[in-house]
């Protein structure tokens, strides 16, 4: 008798756990996202290949043949989030909520559900904490509708076998990166193991019409833990911004494919949960003291809301050969540029300083419109000037000190008369299409020099 013994050749790949870029060796920092040690090894399962062709082909339609049914929105009853996402949750749609551990996601999960449940079932799925912490959390936050359901569970079979049993609206996954498919030897939270288990929820949220909510958490860099092709799949992604340690939190829509992107719900944490923040800009201002040098407002486009904030300056001669730039909220990049058209426009002499930039309140800024507050905060601290308290600025600044203009001017400038502002120093290129018919003294300003003048001597 004679035995034939089969070998059966194992593939394994290399994945980076960060992006997802597959390697047929470990390698030590991934070429795609420049993180380094981020390779683990997974198995390919080995089959052999087929012809993908099928006599049954997908049903084509032509265009204009295509009918877009209405719908409504459900409403959670946080006005925040509502507006944020565009009036409401889209049904069937997927959304990605990520942040950092313990800057609550399950907090605002819970808000929503006790809302969401007067439209449907809710079942509100834990791979983090027991049913008995959630029970404990819900009650702290008086979340008590019948119709939500809970159950600790991380594999996707058990859990996509709940859904068939109870026919949810609304699924939560808390959190993505401990859910796995027993039928992949990965462990949870690996890329092939969020990729399959996302896969798996993006057809139940489009073949179902159920609304679809993954948690996940951040890395250290603030990118989603995981790969860049779940930002891709979900139809909004929603990133807690501010730090655990701030008592307030600013929520972003960085992709909406059901309403605009950029904008950002402030929410208020304390004992009770979330409350929400529905003038801003007079709370980050409340806190501003005005007889010091280095400090002056301005006023950033968050999507389509103007928001005040104060931009706060120090420098610090060095002790040190090495002088220390830190910023805080906005692009330590632009700010080396700015000192850079300080240094050679104007003459400072900041080589030589410790340059401390800080967006009060925790909010982070993306765009350059506070450029020229950035500026005028450094100067006011470098020259020890007090910038008059009633005084907004705002203006993109060029490598050769010229202001440029920037959207939403008048929106900008009627924001701040409401917080009772009397005077703005905006780009000449505003200045000349200005539609605003407001009380404020507006002053056009050309150059950085200009800007700096017009605060440090207040001739207006």
């Amino acid at each position: 008798m004679s035995f034939i013994i089969m070998k059966i050749k194992m593939k394994f790949k290399f994945l980076c756990q960060s992006c997802g870029y597959e390697s047929i060796q470990w390698l030590g920092r991934c070429p795609a996202c420049r993180l380094w040690n981020s390779f683990k090894q997974e198995k390919l399962p080995n089959n052999s290949k087929k012809n993908l062709a099928s006599k049954d082909s997908a049903d084509i339609f032509k265009l204009k043949d295509i009918f877009i049914k209405n719908f409504s929105r459900y409403k959670t009853g946080i006005k925040e989030f509502d507006n944020m996402i565009g009036g409401g949750i889209v049904p069937g749609s997927f959304i990605f909520l990520g942040g950092q551990p313990g800057i609550g996601k399950t907090t605002l999960m819970l808000h929503m559900s006790n809302a969401l449940s007067d439209n449907g079932v809710v079942l509100y799925i834990s791979g983090e904490e027991s049913l008995s912490q959630i029970k404990f959390h819900a009650e702290r936050l008086k979340v008590v509708k019948d119709n939500i359901f809970l159950a600790a569970e991380t594999n996707i079979k058990n859990i996509m076998g709940a859904v068939d049993r109870i026919c949810p609206k609304f699924l939560i996954i808390d959190s993505i990166q401990t859910i796995y498919n027993p039928e992949i030897s990965s462990i949870p939270g690996t890329v092939t193991q969020i990729k399959e288990s996302a896969s798996e929820f993006l057809k139940l949220a489009k073949s179902k019409n159920v609304v679809v909510f993954l948690l996940g958490h951040i890395t250290k860099d603030g990118d989603l833990a995981g790969p860049k092709v779940l930002e891709h799949m979900v139809d909004t992604v929603l990133y807690f911004e501010s730090e655990r340690q701030h008592t307030y939190r600013i929520l972003r829509a960085y992709k909406n494919r059901f309403g605009p992107t950029s904008e950002i719900g402030i929410f208020k944490m304390d004992s009770s949960g979330f409350s929400e923040i529905l003038n801003p800009s007079l709370v980050f201002l409340e806190e501003r003291v005005t007889n010091i040098a280095g400090s002056i407002v301005t006023v950033s486009m968050e999507g389509i809301r103007p928001i005040l904030i104060e931009v706060q300056a120090l420098t610090s001669r060095t002790a040190f050969g090495i002088p220390r730039k830190m910023v805080l909220g906005y692009d330590v990049n632009r700010v080396t540029i700015i000192i850079a058209v300080l240094e050679k426009t104007l003459d400072f002499s900041l080589e030589m300083q410790n340059i401390f930039i800080n967006i009060a309140s925790g909010i982070k800024i993306r765009e350059t419109s506070i450029d020229l507050a950035v500026a005028c905060a450094i100067a006011s601290a470098n020259l020890k000037f007090i910038c008059p308290k009633d005084v907004i600025v705002f203006g993109e600044i060029g490598l050769a000190g010229e202001i440029r203009s920037v959207s939403f001017s008048s929106e900008r400038l009627l924001e701040a008369e409401k917080l009772g502002f009397k005077k703005a120093i905006i780009p000449k290129g505003n200045f000349k299409n200005l539609s605003y018919k407001g009380t404020m003294d507006v002053l056009s300003s050309e150059t950085l020099e200009t800007s700096i003048k017009f605060l440090k001597n207040e001739t207006y």
